[in-house]
């Protein structure tokens, strides 16, 4: 009986574990295009069902307070889009010398200068009690702050000229986060009795979203047979991300609870998720011309037929 009641506590953790299984088992059937379609039922259906649920289950006055909490909002959006992918460039200037596989490393570098998740921040930071509203707003405006600024980024870190599909992913965002958050607002004025009453189960279903989310993304791993990575290198950066990833958020926790922080424990939690998970929402298309990084230190910022594209000019 205690087996079944720490798995039916632990349960998102068994799913995610499951997710991955699964993934590894048949990854044909979540890749894009596969029998799944994550193409839609996760870009578009997945991400617009977290946040109307959570228009649906949080208050009015609970996100307004949110929108205006700004210390909050730039304690996230500076460690996760300036801190933090400085600190990987640091770090990686020493891992330069080691054996690990350039392109490994080049990875890594790019995933520090993505901004917060869209989703699983909100996820994780309303599963264990945290500022849900705030961590829905910094997920979107980090979103829509990356698109400008996760291209310059590369460029400052890894001398690659790159650009991301501005208009498209601008409006996927707003589709997908606005537009769901202010409809479940809209329908929670109308049924807010019956939600008080009922109390649905409205954490449960975001997880059950990630999960999904989790599965079609291991699924599209597992099926590339491009990659062709030796084992050691591999399975020290994976040892590398989950000391980074815990030194960082430890590295939160301090700040944020330090005496006169001005966060409250519910704001820690949102700080800590949203600042140190990194999205891969802004597909960025790299294209390193050396000599054009060499020589020249200027940036051209582009806004042309619907890509944002950040790149340094030829002389």
């Amino acid at each position: 009986m205690r087996l079944l009641e720490r798995m039916r506590k632990e349960w998102f953790m068994i799913g995610i574990v499951l997710a991955i299984a699964g993934a590894k088992l048949e990854p044909s059937i979540g890749v894009n295009g596969g029998p799944l379609k994550p193409e839609i039922t996760v870009s578009y259906i997945a991400v617009a069902t977290i946040f109307f649920n959570s228009g649906l289950s949080l208050k009015t006055e609970e996100l307004t307070s949110a929108l205006v909490h700004i210390k909050l909002h730039l304690f996230i959006q500076i460690f996760t889009l300036a801190f933090f992918p400085a600190t990987i460039w640091l770090f990686l200037q020493l891992l330069s010398i080691t054996p690990i596989n350039e392109w490994l490393l080049k990875g890594l570098q790019t995933v520090g200068c993505m901004p917060p998740p869209v989703s699983s921040a909100v996820i994780l930071t309303k599963a264990v009690g945290g500022n849900e509203a705030a961590a829905i707003f910094n997920s979107a405006f980090g979103s829509f702050l990356g698109i400008v600024v996760t291209p310059l980024l590369l460029l400052l870190f890894l001398g690659s000229s790159s650009s991301v599909p501005f208009t498209s992913i601008f409006s996927q965002l707003f589709m997908t986060v606005v537009v769901p958050l202010i409809i479940g607002q809209i329908v929670r004025r109308y049924i807010k009795d019956w939600l008080e009453r009922k109390k649905p189960p409205f954490g449960a279903v975001s997880s059950c979203v990630l999960l999904t989310i989790i599965y079609t993304t291991f699924c599209d791993t597992f099926s590339n047979p491009n990659i062709d990575l030796d084992k050691f290198s591999l399975l020290l950066v994976l040892f590398i991300i989950f000391s980074i990833q815990l030194s960082f958020m430890l590295l939160t926790f301090l700040f944020s609870t330090r005496n006169n922080s001005g966060f409250t424990p519910a704001d820690t939690v949102a700080i800590i998720f949203c600042s140190t998970h990194k999205s891969l929402t802004l597909v960025a298309q790299l294209n390193c011309d050396k000599k054009l990084c060499i020589k020249h230190k200027e940036y051209n910022f582009l806004v042309d037929l619907g890509f944002c594209r950040v790149e340094r000019p030829h002389t």
